[in-house]
C-alpha cells in the first residue's frame, strides 16, 4: 500500500493506494476514512488498482481553513481531480453511504472519468415520498449532537434508522444489524470518533438533503448500480437506494450484511463487488 497526498481546491487529500490494473476509486461513509476499506482492499487489488481517499475535512485530509459545510459536488469534484491524477480511462467507483451519494454526483456531472458506480445505501432521503419527516430526523440528530454530544445523537440516529444501537458510529447512519466480522484498530476508533463533530454538523444534513438531478442521470443510467444491504430490508437507509433504482429504471443489487456490509461481512462484500463488476 502506498500513501500519497493531492492538493485540491481548499484542502489536501489524502489517499492510498494498492494492486495494478483498471482503477477502482472506494468512497467511505460520512465521517469515515480509507481504513473503513482496509478488511477488502488486498482482495480487490488483485484485479484493480484500488484507491482509497480520506474525504476533504477528516483528520488526514484537512481543510486549508476552518471548517465548513460540505456538498456532494465538492467531494465529486475532488473524486474527478483525483481520477485524473491516477489514470487516463474511465474508473470503476464504490461509494457506501455518504460516500454512494459523492458517488452518483461524480457519475452525474462527470460521466467520462466513470467506467461504473456502485452505489451502496446513498441516503438521498429526499427521493422519498416522506422526505419532510426524514430531513425533521436528520435535524434532529444534529441538535442531539449540539445539545449533549456525539453518543447522544449517534444513539438518536440508531433509533431512527432502525440500528439496535449506536455502536456502528460515524460514517454508518447509526444502522448494524449484524455483528462485524472485522474490528478496527483503536487508532482508527480514535480517528473516526475525531472526525464525529464535523461529519455531524458540517455533512449530515447537507448530504441527506441532496437531490440529485435524474434527468441528467438518466442517459448514464446503464452505469450506475444502486445497491442495498440484504439485512437492511425494511430500514430507512436502504429505501433511497430502492427509489433511485425504480425511478432510473435499473436493477438493485444486493450486498451481505447491512448499512455497513463492508465492514460487518467484508470478504463476501467483496466476492459480491468482483461479481458486480467483472461480470457487467
Amino acid at each position: 500500500m502506498h500513501v500519497h497526498t493531492l492538493k485540491v481546491p481548499g484542502a489536501t487529500l489524502r489517499y492510498e493506494t494498492r494492486g495494478s490494473g483498471p482503477a477502482l476509486l472506494l468512497l467511505p461513509g460520512g465521517g469515515a476514512d480509507a481504513a473503513v476499506w482496509d478488511p477488502l482492499a488486498d482482495t480487490l487489488a488483485d484485479h484493480f488498482t484500488v484507491v482509497a481517499c480520506d474525504p476533504r475535512g477528516t483528520t488526514r485530509s484537512p481543510l486549508d481553513g476552518p471548517p465548513e459545510d460540505q456538498s456532494p459536488a465538492e467531494q465529486a469534484d475532488d473524486a474527478a481531480l483525483l481520477l485524473a491524477e491516477i489514470t487516463d480511462e474511465p474508473a470503476h467507483v464504490l461509494g457506501i453511504s455518504a460516500g454512494a451519494i459523492v458517488a452518483v454526483d461524480l457519475l452525474q456531472r462527470h460521466p467520462d472519468l466513470v467506467r461504473r458506480v456502485v452505489a451502496h445505501e446513498p441516503p438521498l432521503v429526499e427521493l422519498l415520498p416522506d422526505a419532510a419527516e426524514q430531513r425533521s430526523f436528520f435535524a434532529s440528530v444534529v441538535q442531539a449532537h449540539r445539545e449533549r454530544g456525539v453518543e447522544a445523537a449517534m444513539a438518536v440516529m440508531a433509533a431512527g434508522t432502525g440500528g439496535d444501537d449506536g455502536a456502528a458510529g460515524p460514517g454508518t447512519g447509526g444502522e448494524r444489524r449484524a455483528p462485524a466480522t472485522h474490528t478496527p484498530p483503536p487508532e482508527v476508533f480514535r480517528r473516526m470518533s475525531a472526525n464525529a463533530p464535523f461529519f455531524l454538523e458540517h455533512q449530515l444534513r447537507q448530504f441527506t438533503g441532496h437531490v440529485p438531478d435524474l434527468d441528467a442521470l438518466a442517459p448514464h443510467a446503464d452505469r450506475l448500480v444502486p445497491a442495498a444491504g440484504e439485512e437492511s430490508r425494511g430500514l430507512l437507509l436502504r429505501r433511497p437506494a430502492e427509489a433511485l433504482a425504480r425511478r432510473l429504471g435499473v436493477e438493485l443489487a444486493e450486498f451481505p450484511g447491512g448499512h455497513v456490509g463492508c465492514v460487518e461481512r467484508p470478504a463476501a462484500f467483496a466476492d459480491r463487488l468482483l461479481d458486480v463488476l467483472l461480470k457487467s
